[in-house]
Order: structure tokens, then C-alpha cells, then sequence
């Protein structure tokens, strides 16, 4: 076995690993769940484990590792945020729009972040992420209340601050974890 071939099998397991350790991370973050009055749809730390995905796994393992997480979801393993229906329901439900979009989220968040250097990007690429997750959630509480100003008023709104730190802190940490934006 050649010197490249270990290298690609070794970059092949950690790849492997990262993708299942953030799925495993992003269950984890939906267990902190803080209930917003007035809304179905609870803050949580998981916009900013899908954005970290994308941001350390890249595009194509970021976008996979939020599709195990949903797999296992929708199986009913227990990795949703502790309100809500269990399963599969939970994607047809209040949150759905969301959860639907975390692999989305994650890879524009690694692709954005691959364009160039710097904390300032991968900050953008963070806040790029969680702004799919916005229009995802919006988006099916759009369908579900029949107005897109109330979806907006239940699912977007009540975020946007704490959805602006968790860009901000995932830009730090992906700059911080790599020493430089990854190729």
C-alpha cells in the first residue's frame, strides 16, 4: 500500500467520523431547547451545529452528516428537540421546515466557506446557512398557518438575534479549529 493510499483511506474514516459525530452533535444540541411563548418552534443551539458542518466537513460531508441526522429522526430515534411529534410527523410539523433544510444549510455553509479565507467569510457562509434554515422554516409555517407574515412573526423573527450570534460564533470557532478557511 502506498504512502497516498493510507493517506486516502485515514482522510476517508475521518471524513466518516465528522460526518457522524455532528449528527451525533446536532441530537445533542436539539436536547437544549428553550420554548418560545407565542410559538411552536423552540431556540436551540442547532443552527449552529448545522452551519459548523458544513463549515468543518465542507460541503458534500456537512450536507451528509444533516441527512443521517434526519434519517435517524424521521426512524424515531429520539434526536429531535424534546417538543414536537416523534418521527416522522416532526417533518411534516411546525419545525419541519427547518429540519428539511439542515442539509441545504450545511452545504451552501461549506461551499461559501471554500471561496476564500478569513473569519469575516466564514462568518457570511455561516450566516448564508442559517438563512436557508430561516426560509425552510418559514416555508412550512407558511403552509401551515396560510400567511406568510404570521410564518415570518412565529418562525423568523424571534431568532434573528440569537441566529446572528451563532453566525458569529461559528465563524470564529471554524476560524479558530482550522487556523485558516479550508480549500
Amino acid at each position: 500500500m502506498t504512502n497516498a493510499t493510507v493517506a486516502q483511506t485515514r482522510d476517508r474514516w475521518v471524513t466518516l467520523a465528522g460526518i457522524v459525530g455532528f449528527a451525533v452533535a446536532l441530537a445533542a444540541a436539539s436536547q437544549v431547547a428553550i420554548p418560545i411563548p407565542g410559538t411552536a418552534v423552540p431556540m436551540t443551539l442547532q443552527p449552529l451545529v448545522v452551519v459548523l458542518a458544513g463549515l468543518w466537513l465542507g460541503p458534500r460531508a456537512g450536507a451528509a452528516s444533516m441527512v443521517l441526522y434526519l434519517l435517524a429522526g424521521a426512524a424515531g430515534l429520539p434526536v429531535f428537540a424534546p417538543f414536537g411529534a416523534p418521527g416522522v410527523l416532526r417533518l411534516i410539523g411546525p419545525t419541519g421546515g427547518y429540519i428539511w433544510a439542515y442539509p441545504v444549510a450545511a452545504w451552501v455553509a461549506g461551499m461559501v466557506a471554500q471561496r476564500r479565507a478569513g473569519i469575516a467569510w466564514r462568518t457570511l457562509a455561516a450566516a448564508l446557512g442559517i438563512l436557508v434554515l430561516h426560509v425552510g422554516g418559514v416555508a412550512q409555517l407558511t403552509l401551515l398557518t396560510g400567511s406568510l407574515s404570521k410564518a415570518v412573526m412565529l418562525g423568523s423573527l424571534p431568532f434573528l438575534g440569537m441566529d446572528a450570534v451563532k453566525a458569529l460564533l461559528a465563524g470564529a470557532l471554524s476560524t479558530a479549529r482550522t487556523g485558516r478557511a479550508r480549500a
